[in-house]
């Protein structure tokens, strides 16, 4: 049962963000309806239907623009700005940088204030007079004009920064907004009060430097490239100086009883962190790198309805290796074959690139048993209806136990890449577990003990091949070379957690070594065969007997 508080809390978050209804579609497609009941953008809310989530993910090398009512709205748009009935269409543009997460940083901080203290105004894409070009990607110039939003009280400068589309341009000269129908100019610095529901045009009114920005606006926190973050966007408040002082006199001292707590590292910790972070194995001969260049053709990603789900590589012929629980979830043991299409692409180098595509005809053979030394493969039979690759069957070698690799495959799903790592021997694999450990300690801690306890175990008992790299998702099964060129080893997973920063990053990575897969492969088409033969010979008996009845 609620109490009488919570019931307060309930109402009033119902009246900031009450439960609203929209229609959205894929370009041109049928509309499909979505409930929002959060605050928060309008690309967070869209990211609640899987159908969204699967062309976001699809396109994610892309920038998204939204359309409603023939105006591009911005993808960090409040979701309460959506009225009900609003039809948006969701569309993808090549981007001219690599797109950013969504900036909803603002929202977040302004995400308690009713939608009364939002306003609305639209720009041109095409500027006036003598401006050559306002918009960051001339892709949007398809569109007649752009909403941007804002919230009463700061100035026309800091919502168009916010809003990320136009060029930083913009921001380096005397640019003011020309209202359309009535052709009044609005300076930059400006409060955004009276713009709502206005459109305007971006005009140079002369060549000379833009006004210095009012003393405490929000624009002259932030320069023309900064990226709005909570960091740099909260201000002063008035009259706090004392209360500063005496809040950051606390925290220094709170800060300097953890460092006492914190052990001060072993001499042996510390060769350690050099030699490990400083080792010229890391470093490889030119003949080397052109070797596992060459090489590296045999390695390619693997995709399930042309998404990118692993990585994997050509073992011989037209059979290709990648790790069983890339193709887990999509296989029919019952029925002996794949729910959905898988494909693996060999030549995916460039973000260009879409032939190349390898039909799996089958599964030959898999096996999942991800704790046991070579124990999480999958054997794909590939179509060969154009050139392979040679495979890489005769390149295999023992794993080291110490010095450099390389992996090569499709991390994040995306083009081809190589890492040159070092190995964690087992020994080591404990201190590597500790300093993640204490690189994300502070006043709060966002990673638990618990957590690297688990994985100190884990590590500890594991007799795989250990290493520090920066593949993380999409890159299972992707092939790792030794310093010799042989393949040693399949990439198989990691212990992934989010740092304090936000950041995505693994305590350490590990590989089945490539011996014990084919060790278990040979054991598993031993049985198989064996299987057949005993087979046949009861199909033998059978007739025989047969035979001998119908004589008697």
């Amino acid at each position: 049962r609620k109490t009488k508080k919570q019931n307060t809390k309930y109402e009033k978050d119902q009246e900031l963000h009450p439960t609203h209804s929209f229609l959205w579609r894929w370009n041109e497609k049928d509309f499909n309806n979505m409930t929002c009941n959060k605050a928060g953008t309008v690309e967070e809310s869209l990211k609640n239907s899987p159908k969204f989530a699967k062309t976001a993910e699809k396109n994610k090398e892309k920038e998204l623009v939204i359309i409603r009512d023939g105006k591009a709205i911005s993808p960090h748009l409040p979701c309460t700005l959506i009225k009900k009935g609003d039809r948006l269409t969701v569309k993808y543009v090549k981007a001219v940088e690599r797109p950013k997460k969504p900036i909803g940083a603002y929202v977040s901080l302004c995400r308690n204030k009713p939608p009364s203290n939002l306003v609305m105004f639209h720009v041109l894409t095409k500027g006036g007079k003598n401006i050559v070009r306002i918009m960051k990607n001339s892709a949007l110039r398809a569109f007649q004009e752009i909403s941007v939003y804002a919230y009463k009280g700061e100035r026309v400068k800091a919502a168009l920064k916010r809003d990320g589309r136009l060029h930083s341009s913009i921001f380096k000269k005397n640019f003011v907004l020309s209202n359309k129908s009535t052709s009044v100019k609005t300076e930059l610095s400006n409060p955004v009060d009276e713009l709502n529901d206005e459109t305007f045009q971006i005009i140079l009114l002369d060549k000379s430097d833009p006004p210095p920005s009012l003393p405490g606006s929000l624009d002259e926190k932030l320069e023309p490239n900064q990226e709005m973050t909570p960091r740099n966007l909260v201000l002063e408040i008035p009259n706090s100086k004392r209360t500063q002082n005496q809040l950051c006199f606390q925290f220094e001292k709170f800060v300097k009883g953890i460092k006492t707590l914190v052990p001060t590292l072993s001499h042996f910790q510390n060769l350690f962190r050099v030699d490990f972070g400083q080792s010229t194995q890391m470093c490889s001969e030119v003949r080397t790198m052109k070797r596992l260049m060459c090489l590296s053709d045999s390695a390619g990603q693997v995709r399930i309805n042309g998404q990118p789900n692993g990585s994997g590589f050509l073992l011989f012929g037209n059979y290709a290796f990648t790790n069983g629980h890339v193709v887990k979830d999509i296989y029919d043991k019952q029925r002996s074959q794949f729910n959905e299409k898988v494909s693996v692409h060999f030549s995916y180098e460039s973000v260009d690139q879409t032939e190349g595509a390898l039909d799996v005809l089958e599964l030959v053979c898999f096996e999942l048993k991800p704790d046991v030394p070579g124990g999480d493969w999958a054997l794909l039979k590939l179509s060969a209806h154009q050139r392979l690759p040679p495979g890489l069957l005769e390149h295999i070698g023992f794993p080291p136990k110490d010095g450099g690799i390389c992996i090569i495959g499709h991390p994040e799903g995306g083009v081809k890449k190589i890492d040159p790592c070092l190995i964690v021997p087992s020994q080591n694999r404990l201190q590597v577990v500790e300093r993640h450990y204490r690189e994300n300690q502070g006043p709060v801690q966002f990673v638990t003990r618990s957590f690297f306890e688990g994985v100190a175990t884990s590590v500890d008992r594991k007799s795989f091949l250990t290493y520090e790299s920066c593949f993380y998702y999409a890159s299972s099964g992707s092939p790792v070379f030794d310093k010799h060129c042989n393949v040693v080893a399949m990439h198989s997973g990691g212990y992934i957690y989010r740092s304090a920063n936000g950041e995505t990053k693994s305590v350490i990575e590990f590989a089945h070594p490539l011996l014990a897969i084919m060790e278990r492969l040979i054991i598993q088409m031993t049985l198989k065969v064996l299987w057949f033969v005993k087979l046949f010979i009861c199909l033998e008996n059978f007739h025989i007997l047969s035979s001998y009845n119908q004589t008697s």
